[in-house]
Protein backbone atom coordinates (compact mmCIF):
# COMPACT_ATOMS: atom_id res chain seq x y z
CA UNK A 1 0.00 0.00 0.00
CA UNK A 2 1.54 3.29 -1.09
CA UNK A 3 2.12 6.09 1.38
CA UNK A 4 -0.13 9.12 0.69
CA UNK A 5 1.62 12.40 -0.14
CA UNK A 6 0.08 15.69 1.00
CA UNK A 7 1.00 19.24 0.07
CA UNK A 8 1.21 21.29 3.28
CA UNK A 9 1.78 25.02 2.92
CA UNK A 10 3.27 25.34 6.40
CA UNK A 11 6.85 25.11 7.71
CA UNK A 12 7.91 21.46 7.88
CA UNK A 13 10.59 20.26 10.32
CA UNK A 14 11.29 17.15 12.36
CA UNK A 15 9.32 16.99 15.59
CA UNK A 16 6.70 19.55 14.53
CA UNK A 17 2.95 18.97 14.55
CA UNK A 18 1.01 20.42 11.61
CA UNK A 19 -2.68 20.60 10.81
CA UNK A 20 -4.15 19.25 7.58
CA UNK A 21 -5.41 21.68 4.96
CA UNK A 22 -9.20 21.85 4.33
CA UNK A 23 -10.41 18.66 2.65
CA UNK A 24 -7.30 16.62 3.40
CA UNK A 25 -8.70 14.99 6.54
CA UNK A 26 -11.73 13.72 4.62
CA UNK A 27 -9.53 12.39 1.83
CA UNK A 28 -7.12 10.63 4.18
CA UNK A 29 -9.70 9.26 6.61
CA UNK A 30 -12.77 8.56 4.48
CA UNK A 31 -11.41 7.98 0.98
CA UNK A 32 -8.07 6.33 1.81
CA UNK A 33 -9.25 4.87 5.15
CA UNK A 34 -6.12 5.79 7.11
CA UNK A 35 -6.08 6.40 10.84
CA UNK A 36 -3.84 7.42 13.75
CA UNK A 37 -0.33 6.01 13.49
CA UNK A 38 -0.49 5.49 9.71
CA UNK A 39 2.30 6.90 7.58
CA UNK A 40 1.99 9.90 5.27
CA UNK A 41 4.49 12.13 3.51
CA UNK A 42 4.24 15.90 3.65
CA UNK A 43 5.88 18.26 1.18
CA UNK A 44 6.25 21.79 -0.10
CA UNK A 45 8.88 23.47 -2.30
CA UNK A 46 10.48 25.41 0.57
CA UNK A 47 11.12 22.52 2.94
CA UNK A 48 11.16 19.42 0.73
CA UNK A 49 9.43 16.16 1.62
CA UNK A 50 9.12 14.66 5.10
CA UNK A 51 8.05 11.35 6.61
CA UNK A 52 5.15 11.81 9.00
CA UNK A 53 2.42 9.91 10.84
CA UNK A 54 -1.20 10.72 11.51
CA UNK A 55 -1.26 11.94 15.10
CA UNK A 56 -5.02 12.54 15.25
CA UNK A 57 -7.87 12.51 12.72
CA UNK A 58 -11.60 13.05 12.64
CA UNK A 59 -14.15 13.91 9.97
CA UNK A 60 -12.98 17.41 9.14
CA UNK A 61 -9.60 17.75 10.87
CA UNK A 62 -6.28 15.93 11.01
CA UNK A 63 -2.92 16.53 12.65
CA UNK A 64 0.40 15.09 11.55
CA UNK A 65 3.61 14.43 13.50
CA UNK A 66 6.67 15.08 11.32
CA UNK A 67 9.63 12.71 11.35
CA UNK A 68 12.79 12.68 9.24
CA UNK A 69 13.28 14.49 5.95
CA UNK A 70 12.80 12.17 2.98
CA UNK A 71 13.87 14.59 0.24
CA UNK A 72 15.46 18.04 0.38
CA UNK A 73 13.99 20.99 -1.54
CA UNK A 74 15.15 21.33 -5.13
CA UNK A 75 14.78 24.17 -7.61
CA UNK A 76 12.32 23.64 -10.46
CA UNK A 77 12.81 25.35 -13.83
CA UNK A 78 10.10 27.88 -14.62
CA UNK A 79 7.59 26.53 -17.12
CA UNK A 80 4.47 28.48 -18.06
CA UNK A 81 1.42 27.13 -19.88
CA UNK A 82 -1.01 29.69 -21.28
CA UNK A 83 -4.09 28.07 -22.74
CA UNK A 84 -7.42 29.39 -24.01
CA UNK A 85 -10.08 28.57 -21.42
CA UNK A 86 -11.71 25.24 -22.26
CA UNK A 87 -14.89 23.49 -21.22
CA UNK A 88 -14.77 22.01 -17.74
CA UNK A 89 -13.69 18.42 -18.43
CA UNK A 90 -11.03 19.39 -20.96
CA UNK A 91 -9.67 22.15 -18.71
CA UNK A 92 -9.51 19.79 -15.74
CA UNK A 93 -7.55 17.29 -17.83
CA UNK A 94 -5.11 19.94 -19.10
CA UNK A 95 -4.40 21.17 -15.57
CA UNK A 96 -3.78 17.64 -14.31
CA UNK A 97 -1.44 16.74 -17.18
CA UNK A 98 0.37 20.09 -17.19
CA UNK A 99 1.10 19.58 -13.50
CA UNK A 100 2.56 16.15 -14.23
CA UNK A 101 4.66 17.69 -17.04
CA UNK A 102 6.22 20.30 -14.75
CA UNK A 103 4.26 23.48 -15.45
CA UNK A 104 4.87 26.07 -12.73
CA UNK A 105 2.13 28.43 -13.97
CA UNK A 106 -1.14 27.54 -15.70
CA UNK A 107 -2.78 30.67 -17.09
CA UNK A 108 -6.22 30.38 -18.70
CA UNK A 109 -6.66 32.96 -21.48
CA UNK A 110 -9.81 34.49 -22.99
CA UNK A 111 -9.79 34.90 -26.78
CA UNK A 112 -12.44 35.76 -29.35
CA UNK A 113 -13.17 32.08 -30.00
CA UNK A 114 -12.74 30.78 -26.47
CA UNK A 115 -15.42 28.19 -25.69
CA UNK A 116 -15.60 29.10 -21.98
CA UNK A 117 -15.96 32.60 -20.57
CA UNK A 118 -14.20 31.84 -17.30
CA UNK A 119 -12.19 29.21 -15.44
CA UNK A 120 -12.68 28.33 -11.79
CA UNK A 121 -9.17 28.95 -10.47
CA UNK A 122 -9.91 27.56 -6.99
CA UNK A 123 -11.26 24.27 -8.32
CA UNK A 124 -8.44 23.97 -10.86
CA UNK A 125 -5.88 24.68 -8.13
CA UNK A 126 -7.27 21.74 -6.14
CA UNK A 127 -6.86 19.53 -9.22
CA UNK A 128 -3.26 20.73 -9.61
CA UNK A 129 -2.56 20.00 -5.94
CA UNK A 130 -3.92 16.46 -6.28
CA UNK A 131 -1.84 15.86 -9.41
CA UNK A 132 1.31 17.14 -7.69
CA UNK A 133 0.69 14.77 -4.77
CA UNK A 134 0.38 11.84 -7.17
CA UNK A 135 3.36 12.60 -9.44
CA UNK A 136 5.93 13.22 -6.65
CA UNK A 137 6.54 16.88 -7.39
CA UNK A 138 7.61 19.09 -4.51
CA UNK A 139 5.62 22.07 -5.76
CA UNK A 140 2.11 22.81 -6.97
CA UNK A 141 1.74 25.04 -10.02
CA UNK A 142 -0.02 28.37 -9.69
CA UNK A 143 -3.37 28.37 -11.49
CA UNK A 144 -4.22 31.98 -12.31
CA UNK A 145 -7.55 33.60 -12.99
CA UNK A 146 -8.48 33.79 -16.67
CA UNK A 147 -7.50 37.04 -18.40
CA UNK A 148 -8.10 38.43 -21.91
CA UNK A 149 -5.32 37.67 -24.38
CA UNK A 150 -4.51 41.31 -25.12
CA UNK A 151 -4.15 42.12 -21.41
CA UNK A 152 -1.83 39.16 -20.93
CA UNK A 153 0.36 40.23 -23.86
CA UNK A 154 0.44 43.86 -22.74
CA UNK A 155 1.71 42.82 -19.31
CA UNK A 156 4.13 40.12 -20.48
CA UNK A 157 7.63 40.31 -19.00
CA UNK A 158 9.45 39.83 -22.30
CA UNK A 159 10.36 36.17 -21.89
CA UNK A 160 10.17 34.20 -25.18
CA UNK A 161 6.60 33.00 -25.66
CA UNK A 162 6.18 30.01 -27.97
CA UNK A 163 2.80 30.26 -29.68
CA UNK A 164 1.28 27.19 -31.33
CA UNK A 165 0.08 28.40 -34.73
CA UNK A 166 -1.53 25.76 -36.93
CA UNK A 167 -1.42 26.15 -40.70
CA UNK A 168 1.21 28.87 -40.49
CA UNK A 169 4.77 29.23 -41.75
CA UNK A 170 6.15 28.54 -38.31
CA UNK A 171 9.25 26.56 -37.48
CA UNK A 172 8.90 23.16 -35.77
CA UNK A 173 9.69 23.12 -32.08
CA UNK A 174 12.92 21.19 -32.59
CA UNK A 175 14.40 24.20 -34.42
CA UNK A 176 13.75 26.66 -31.60
CA UNK A 177 16.43 27.76 -29.18
CA UNK A 178 15.94 28.69 -25.53
CA UNK A 179 17.94 31.69 -24.29
CA UNK A 180 20.07 30.95 -21.24
CA UNK A 181 18.02 31.24 -18.07
CA UNK A 182 14.73 32.01 -19.86
CA UNK A 183 11.60 30.22 -18.69
CA UNK A 184 9.72 27.86 -20.97
CA UNK A 185 6.44 29.45 -22.01
CA UNK A 186 3.78 28.06 -24.35
CA UNK A 187 0.54 29.67 -25.56
CA UNK A 188 -2.19 27.48 -27.06
CA UNK A 189 -5.30 28.98 -28.61
CA UNK A 190 -8.95 27.86 -28.64
CA UNK A 191 -10.57 25.07 -30.66
CA UNK A 192 -11.36 27.41 -33.54
CA UNK A 193 -7.88 28.89 -33.57
CA UNK A 194 -6.88 32.50 -33.01
CA UNK A 195 -8.81 35.18 -34.89
CA UNK A 196 -6.85 36.98 -37.62
CA UNK A 197 -6.66 40.16 -35.54
CA UNK A 198 -5.22 38.12 -32.65
CA UNK A 199 -2.66 36.50 -34.94
CA UNK A 200 -1.63 39.92 -36.26
CA UNK A 201 -1.24 41.18 -32.69
CA UNK A 202 0.81 38.14 -31.70
CA UNK A 203 3.15 38.49 -34.69
CA UNK A 204 3.83 42.13 -33.79
CA UNK A 205 5.05 41.24 -30.31
CA UNK A 206 8.87 40.92 -30.23
CA UNK A 207 8.80 38.17 -27.63
CA UNK A 208 6.41 35.87 -29.58
CA UNK A 209 7.97 32.82 -31.23
CA UNK A 210 5.54 31.14 -33.68
CA UNK A 211 5.87 27.36 -33.70
CA UNK A 212 4.23 24.42 -35.43
CA UNK A 213 3.08 21.31 -33.59
CA UNK A 214 3.28 18.90 -36.50
CA UNK A 215 1.28 18.26 -39.68
CA UNK A 216 -2.09 17.57 -38.06
CA UNK A 217 -4.66 19.88 -36.50
CA UNK A 218 -4.86 19.12 -32.79
CA UNK A 219 -7.64 19.70 -30.32
CA UNK A 220 -6.74 22.51 -27.93
CA UNK A 221 -6.22 20.20 -24.96
CA UNK A 222 -4.08 17.85 -27.08
CA UNK A 223 -1.98 20.77 -28.33
CA UNK A 224 -1.42 22.05 -24.79
CA UNK A 225 -0.16 18.72 -23.47
CA UNK A 226 1.76 17.72 -26.61
CA UNK A 227 3.40 21.13 -26.91
CA UNK A 228 4.40 21.21 -23.26
CA UNK A 229 5.82 17.68 -23.46
CA UNK A 230 7.78 18.55 -26.61
CA UNK A 231 9.24 21.70 -25.01
CA UNK A 232 10.24 19.80 -21.89
CA UNK A 233 11.87 17.06 -23.98
CA UNK A 234 13.74 19.43 -26.30
CA UNK A 235 14.84 22.18 -23.94
CA UNK A 236 13.32 21.65 -20.50
CA UNK A 237 13.97 19.33 -17.57
CA UNK A 238 13.58 16.21 -19.72
CA UNK A 239 16.49 17.21 -21.95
Amino acid sequence: MSIPRLFIDQPLAEGHLVEAAPGQAHHIGTVLRRGPGDAVRLFNPRDGEWDATIEAIRKDRARFAIGAQARPPAAEPECRLLVAALKRDAMDWVVEKATELGATLIQPVLTRRTVADRANAARLSAIARGAAEQCERLSVPEVAEAVPLHRLLDGWDGAPLVVAMERSQARPLRELARPEGAPLALLVGPEGGFAEAELDDLRRRPFVVPAALGPRILRAETAAVAGLAALQALMGDWA
